[in-house]
This record gives structure tokens, C-alpha cells and sequence, in this order.
């Protein structure tokens, strides 16, 4: 590739409508890239997503998202999106506002719902994901996710799905009022997953059993419609790859050493979560500074001396001090050495300037993103493209080998 297809460095210190400029020059010079999807089967160079140089493969890719129901919280960013902007360097990135799966329950807020998925793309864009480096994008704006879900639900067995542990819990508290959406959507998480071959699927540890049930449905769908069975067929399949061998990547699961899993204010043995009806259980990333000392001085602790890692008996003070480790940079010695002979009348407002420190930075970063007219709306829209390049390769593969008919 000449210098037409060379990716343009974004200045972050400039404002936003020139970043907006740069970045867009950016993503047009990667859309190329998309076009060689037929890769991941083959050894022809492509285009890296970060500086268009070319590569004897293709770029690794990563495939996450959040939902954007409630507000994002310390759980979601240590968890997930504070790792996107790590993988994103590494890996050909797409990271998605998952709305489709926020209306999984029924009966949603439409209005919360629009304001919502602003708000988390705008958060991914403030805690450093970059619109130069990674495919930001709303899931509904990618069609191809609804389609390969019904492909892939008339393949899953029912069986598979009603073992799924999220549903049996949801599903007994909901009765006969349960949605079908809330049976079905671990297929659509498999839809979104297979969509974009993605070598790499991060997962907190209560989604590995839906990373399987992926695993599971890619593998009977190979087994299926792919292999021998479409070789037969003969010629190219839509991406231009021979037909033969699996139509769909079977991926592998990605899980943090530390933060994978932040533990609720009100009870350290539970995740923190969105679902929580009390406000107080969790700190949410655009939490005033008031607000978070509110919620980590009326926290649950412990009656025991001192502060240390690992304790099972000490959940809250294992929480906690994870809590400080992830916002300060520290090892856990570090931590230790700093904090371990403090009362939890000492160390709650460390954590707390800790916690108001590592937000803040954030925190402004997203009020200028929601402030510049039309930017988000931008990376957006370009997310989009890209992912819809890409989904729609995978998907036009899949329709072939079961045998619809396209043009």
C-alpha cells in the first residue's frame, strides 16, 4: 500500500473537530483492510488496522461490548473497557454498544435507552479507546447480527439454552412473564461473537459458560454446513475463499488476571452490578466526587485489624483493596505496604482519593466528547461501516454454505 492507504496519527491533544478530521481520514484508509476477510482461511497479506502497513497474515482480532442499560460502573470499565484500550494496540479491535441485548428483559425505557448508548460509546471513547486504533459501533446499526442469530437459533438445540445458569436464575424469579429474548440472547452473543472471526473474546467469568455455548454452536454449524459437505459444492464462497473447511472461527475467551471481576460495596462475595437495585452496591464512572465518598464510607467492611489480599473469610477488604490496587497502579505489595496496617476509618478516604483521582481524568474527557457537536455521531457512523464490512462477509459465507440463494 502507498501513502494513500497509510493510517494518520490523531493529535489528542487537538480539538476534537481535528481529531474528528484525522480519525475519519484513518478509518477511511483501514475500510481496504475489511476487504481481504477471506484471510482468515489464507496466508494473503493485509492491511494492519493500526498504521496500514502490510502483514504476512491477518491482524488478530478482538470483539467485546457492553450493554448500555444503567450506568457504567467500576465493574464494566476495570472489567472490560480499561482492557480495550490495551488490546486495541495489539489486536484488529471492535467493541460494540450492545443495544439489542439491553432490551432483553422487555419492557425498556426508550428514552433511557437512547441516552444510554450515547453515554456508554462516548465513555469508551473517554477511557482511551481511540476511533484511529479500534472500530467503535452500536450493535443495532450492524444488521447482521439479527440475521445470524436466526440462522444460528434454527442450529442450537433448545436443551443448550435452557442449561445456560443466567436464565434458570432470571427465569424462575420472572415466571410465565419470562421473554423469549432472555432464553435466546446468548445466541445473539454468539452472533455478535462469530460475526467478526474474533481470535480473542474478553469475558468476565460469568459469561465463560456463554463463550462455550458459542464455541458449541460454531462447532455444529461447521460440522453441518461446512467441511466436505460444502467443498462438494465447489468454487468460491462470497468472501472469495474456496468453500471447504469451517464456515465459522471458533474463538477463545479472554479473562483478566485482575478486575475481572469487581465485587459490590453492599456484599463482596457479589458482583458489582448494574441489575443491583441499590445505587450504593457499586461507583459509576461519571459518579460526582461527592457521590462516590457517599457510597465507600457507608460500604461494608469488616471487624478485623489490619487490610490483606486473598483472605476468604475478608471478602470486603480482598474487594476493596483490589479496588485501590486497579485505580492507584500498584502492586499488591505495594498496596500492602502502604495500606496494610490501616483502620478502615483510614484507608476509606484513601480509597476514595484514589478512586476521584483515576475518574476524573475520564470524567473530562467525556463531558468534552458529549459537548462537540456531532463527534461521537461520527466515530460512530465509521465504526459501523467498518463493522458492517466485515459482519456482512461472514454472514453472506454462512447464507452460502446452508444454501440460500444471493447475488
Amino acid at each position: 500500500p502507498g501513502s494513500a492507504t497509510r493510517a494518520r496519527r490523531v493529535d489528542v491533544a487537538a480539538p476534537l473537530s481535528r481529531r474528528r478530521f484525522a480519525a475519519s481520514a484513518t478509518r477511511g484508509a483501514r475500510c481496504g483492510a475489511s476487504e481481504g476477510e477471506e484471510t482468515v482461511a489464507s496466508d494473503a497479506a493485509t492491511t494492519t488496522a493500526a498504521s496500514g502497513a502490510p502483514s504476512a497474515a491477518r491482524r488478530k482480532r478482538v470483539l467485546s461490548g457492553v450493554q448500555p442499560t444503567g450506568s457504567i460502573h467500576l465493574g464494566n470499565y476495570f472489567g472490560a473497557i480499561k482492557n480495550y484500550v490495551k488490546l486495541q494496540e495489539d489486536y484488529d479491535a471492535f467493541y460494540c454498544v450492545v443495544d439489542l441485548h439491553a432490551i432483553t428483559a422487555g419492557g425498556h425505557d426508550p428514552t433511557a435507552l437512547e441516552a444510554s448508548t450515547r453515554t456508554s460509546a462516548a465513555i469508551y471513547l473517554a477511557a482511551g479507546v481511540s476511533p484511529e486504533k479500534a472500530n467503535v459501533f452500536v450493535q443495532s446499526h450492524v444488521p447482521a447480527h439479527s440475521e445470524l442469530c436466526w440462522l444460528l437459533n434454527c442450529v442450537a438445540p433448545i436443551g443448550w439454552l435452557e442449561k445456560m445458569i443466567q436464565f434458570k436464575e432470571k427465569a424462575r424469579k420472572a415466571g410465565e412473564e419470562v421473554s423469549v429474548g432472555l432464553l435466546d440472547y446468548p445466541v445473539l452473543m454468539a452472533a455478535d461473537i462469530l460475526l467478526y472471526k474474533a481470535d480473542l473474546v474478553p469475558v468476565g467469568e460469568d459469561q465463560r459458560q456463554h463463550l462455550e455455548l458459542t464455541r458449541d454452536i460454531a462447532g455444529r454449524v461447521n460440522s453441518l454446513y461446512g467441511g466436505k459437505k460444502w467443498k462438494k459444492r465447489k468454487g468460491k464462497a462470497p468472501s472469495g475463499r474456496s468453500r471447504g473447511g469451517d464456515v465459522l472461527m471458533v474463538p477463545e475467551a479472554f479473562t483478566p488476571k485482575e478486575g475481572g471481576r469487581v465485587m459490590s460495596l453492599t456484599d463482596g462475595t457479589a458482583k458489582m452490578s448494574k441489575s443491583n437495585p441499590a445505587e450504593g452496591s457499586r461507583i459509576n464512572v461519571l459518579d460526582t466526587p461527592d457521590e462516590i465518598a457517599k457510597k465507600l464510607k457507608r460500604c461494608k467492611t469488616d471487624a478485623f485489624e489490619g487490610l490483606e489480599f486473598g483472605n476468604p473469610e475478608r471478602p470486603e477488604a480482598n474487594n476493596l483493596l483490589t479496588m485501590y490496587q486497579l485505580c492507584t497502579g500498584l502492586t499488591q505489595e505495594e498496596v500492602l505496604a502502604e495500606c496494610g496496617s490501616m483502620r478502615w476509618g483510614d484507608f476509606k478516604p484513601h480509597l476514595t482519593d484514589a478512586v476521584i483521582a483515576h475518574l476524573s481524568p475520564i470524567q473530562g474527557r467525556y463531558k468534552e466528547i458529549m459537548d462537540e457537536p456531532g463527534y461521537l455521531e461520527d466515530v460512530l457512523k465509521r465504526g459501523a461501516e467498518n463493522a458492517n464490512e466485515v459482519a456482512n462477509l461472514t454472514l453472506r459465507d454462512v447464507r452460502d454454505a446452508m444454501g440460500f440463494v444471493q447475488y
